[in-house]
């Protein structure tokens, strides 16, 4: 008897737990950007595209692309169907993509950053049926994510041979929150790239005709990245001509944010995608 009722509250409290379970927007439709293989397990890899209303293909759409978080190793694209589902609403043409981690497709680092450069120039080559403008596409992402989207716009390796290597994997512009890009001996995750940091480390690998960028962290996540790397990585931008803006938030940990860390990181954002012409101005 006592222990039907265990079973029962068990049941219960996962059914509430479902109930409770916020409902998430859905993008408008998802397509297989590349498949990859590994020990004989095939995956598909897909992109799941966030339309503004009425979205027009003829159009040339500014487009945003996300990369969620997860060390390399977890994380899901829903992770950014809210924030894409806001993009898509303010006129952007907003992705969030599959890329490949270990806890799902045994991939690795170098595998996750190849991913995300074939991503960008998969959605370059087919901006026209996209109805993207592929010289408007921006790449960003929080933590791992971050440096996905960092190492298609600094890296010049870890591209997959059977992408079309005449189109550019670098975005043309960067929102980046709480990225590890720094992937040196005292950066993040240097055990797992060992002695390709060198060529793997967006912020070791800054030059000349790299996209504006925006980076917003805490000041409260010095084990994943040091305020004093992102200033370093800031001024080295501008020193090279680039545009970098900075926001760092008092108080905010790694992956532990507040409603207020939120509504800061997306006004910084909203203002600055506005800047670039990519997204309208509220009630525009």
């Amino acid at each position: 008897m006592v222990l039907c009722l265990v079973w029962l509250m068990a049941v219960f409290n996962v059914a509430v737990a479902e109930e409770n379970k916020p409902v998430l927007p859905q993008p408008s439709k998802m397509v297989e950007y590349k498949k990859v293989e590994r020990k004989g397990q095939e995956y598909s890899l897909k992109l799941h595209i966030f339309n503004p209303p009425k979205h027009d293909v003829k159009s040339k759409t500014p487009c945003i692309l996300m990369f969620h978080g997860g060390g390399w190793s977890g994380g899901e694209p829903s992770l950014f169907y809210k924030a894409c589902n806001d993009y898509a609403s303010r006129g952007m043409v907003a992705i969030s993509a599959e890329y490949s981690i270990r806890n799902v497709h045994q991939g690795t680092p170098f595998d996750s950053v190849t991913d995300g450069r074939s991503a960008v120039r998969w959605v370059r080559k087919h901006a026209q049926e996209l109805g993207v403008n592929p010289d408007m596409i921006a790449a960003g992402g929080s933590s791992a994510g971050g440096q996905v989207a960092a190492a298609a716009a600094f890296l010049t390796t870890f591209d997959d041979k059977g992408d079309d290597l005449s189109i550019s994997p670098k975005p043309n512009a960067l929102v980046l929150t709480s990225p590890v890009f720094d992937n040196g001996p005292d950066g993040y995750g240097h055990s797992k790239v060992k002695d390709r940091w060198k060529e793997f480390s967006p912020s070791h690998n800054v030059a000349k005709g790299a996209p504006p960028t925006l980076i917003c962290m805490g000041d409260s996540e010095p084990t994943y990245l040091k305020v004093k790397v992102a200033e370093e990585f800031q001024a080295k931008m501008k020193e090279l001509g680039s545009r970098c803006e900075l926001l760092v938030l008092e108080g905010m940990q790694h992956g532990k944010r507040s409603s207020k860390h939120t509504k800061q990181i997306k006004a910084e954002t909203d203002r600055f995608l506005i800047s670039l012409g990519y997204m309208k101005a509220a009630g525009k």
